[in-house]
């Protein structure tokens, strides 16, 4: 019993004595510095075999936060947008509008005809389709991607159009017939992301193919193409198996054909697929459409129908033309007559400028940028090509301060892996064009994290709302983030996180480029 106490006394003791520390708080686990997050996330091994190139800068005081190979030239990917619709928005503006016109050099007598050509013009206008503008929070389609042809059909008809002797022409030589960039790779050029650029665009150049089973399995699958199914030939051995089976499906096309060749199988209980697939000639397309429009309004056409394109090598390519001697009476050389105007039998106007740079940005629209770009070399250069609008846009960029051994660009939307950017480049950029009257309208046209466009599903935490607007960039082995993000300290901060040559999947690389953001978030002036 004695020993009992003994034991009980010392159990006391020993309390007694560890009660003071048990009391004491903890102190807690040391602040760390946004550098040393940021060394954490990308310390991880199979992070660390890729190439990050990362600078942070306070927006009000122009102090770096964080840099890291800030002067490295990287694939920006789908970050060249904001190059290009910085470029647009300063120089063409964001009240520009397009206009797409039917025109005739002929004359329409009382009765409708039309003693001439009809001519479809395009002017670059990247919203001939159903899209719903504005862009509120993701892409709305309507029912009706040809309603601006539809449109232009009807006002032939109402302005008396009954018969036309000429051909039904497609114009886009608005811009040179250069329909890719360099450095696309040609698997991309059957879907919409390569889809062709063309100052005549319809329906964003890409067909709608929709995939359904059929009633029995080892029956071919349904297979429908919209707008103008006629386009395309189908080669469809899609075939229907058992439910369950799952679904797995291949779409080729070589270049330069009409031939949509599609294979493999769809399960009896699959809901469907819908793919956008890239058409071939842009103009071509058009004219084909629009006469089908037309006839359908029962206007009778007895020419063909063709297309006019602007061939780049015409616009570099010089020619002497020799001129005959006089002879006597002769006052010179005879000059030719000058073509009579052509005169605008019906036109469609586009949304402003600034409405499409938000669907550039926000869903990162490559052909919408591209075009863009030829507008830039067409109303600012020397000719609507790819390499005007590089020449105008290298002369924009040398105006914020960006020094050209920064960037190398070979088209306007990203989709080039020869394009090169140093993250400092961006985030001059972005600090410049915060500056400019309409900065803010540009900042606007960025995904939201967590809201919409191509940040939707990213750092979705409340927290986060409304406190990083960014621009993605992906390509294979490619991710990249910039924009403007404020932290928890109250301070706007411009960043730019490019990774290039990783092997991982892409998700795992957009997860830690997401920790990275929400470090700089979470950063506050004590934390520097």
């Amino acid at each position: 019993m004695s020993r009992g106490l003994s034991v009980a006394g010392f159990v006391f003791l020993v309390f007694a004595m560890l009660a003071p520390l048990l009391a004491a708080p903890v102190p807690p686990a040391p602040v760390q510095s946004l550098e040393q997050r940021i060394t954490g996330v990308l310390n991880a091994p199979d992070l660390a075999r890729g190439f990050w190139g990362i600078e942070i800068v306070s927006l009000a005081t122009g102090k770096t936060l964080y840099s890291q190979n800030a002067d490295k030239l990287f694939t920006p990917a789908s970050n060249t947008k904001l190059f290009t619709t910085a470029a647009a928005l300063a120089l063409i503006g964001p009240d520009y509008k397009f206009r797409t016109t039917v025109e005739t050099t002929g004359t329409l007598d009382r009765y409708g005809r039309l003693n001439g050509d009809l001519v479809l013009v395009g002017h670059g206008d990247p919203n001939l389709s159903g899209r719903e503008l504005p862009y509120d929070l993701k892409t709305q389609r309507n029912e009706d991607p040809i309603q601006a042809l539809e449109s232009l059909a009807d006002a032939l008809v109402q302005k008396g159009v009954k018969f036309i002797d000429g051909d039904i022409v497609a114009d886009d030589s608005y811009f040179a017939f250069e329909r890719y960039g360099e450095g696309w790779s040609q698997d991309d050029l059957v879907w919409a992301d390569g889809a062709p650029v063309s100052a005549l665009t319809i329906n964003d150049n890409v067909v709608f193919v929709n995939i359904l089973p059929a009633d029995r399995p080892g029956e071919k699958a349904f297979v429908s193409v919209t707008p103008f199914a006629e386009y395309y030939r189908l080669d469809n051995r899609i075939i229907t198996t058992p439910a369950g089976t799952g679904r797995k499906f291949f779409v080729n096309r070589e270049p330069g054909s009409t031939v949509l060749t599609l294979w493999g199988n769809m399960p009896l209980d699959d809901a469907g697929a819908n793919e956008a697939l890239a058409i071939e000639d842009p103009a071509e397309f058009a004219a084909g459409l629009f006469r089908r429009l037309l006839e359908k309004r029962g206007i009778v056409i007895y020419g063909n129908q063709r297309t006019r394109h602007t061939e780049l090598a015409a616009l570099s390519t010089f020619s002497v033309t020799a001129i005959a001697p006089s002879h006597g009476g002769s006052d010179g050389p005879a000059r030719a007559r000058k073509p009579d105007p052509p005169i605008t039998l019906a036109s469609y106007e586009s949304k402003p400028l600034l409405q499409d740079i938000r669907v550039i940005n926000k869903v990162s629209q490559n052909l919408h940028a591209e075009l863009l770009l030829r507008l830039l070399g067409r109303e600012r250069g020397n000719a609507g090509t790819i390499e005007g609008g590089l020449e105008v846009l290298r002369g924009f960029l040398t105006q914020a301060g960006i020094s050209s051994d920064q960037y190398v660009f070979y088209d306007g939307s990203g989709l080039s892996r020869q394009n090169l950017v140093a993250p400092h480049a961006i985030v001059q950029l972005l600090r410049y064009c915060s500056t400019q009257p309409w900065g803010a309208d540009y900042k606007a046209t960025f995904p939201i994290a967590g809201v919409d466009g191509s940040l939707t599903e990213r750092l979705v935490s409340p927290r986060l709302h409304n406190r990083i607007m960014a621009k993605t960039g992906s390509l294979g082995g490619v991710k990249a983030l910039s924009g403007f993000a404020t932290t928890d300290g109250g301070e706007v901060v411009v960043f730019s996180i490019l990774s290039n040559n990783f092997n991982l999947p892409a998700k795992r690389v957009t997860d830690a480029i997401d920790e990275l953001v929400q470090a700089i978030v979470e950063d506050t002036p004590g934390g520097h």
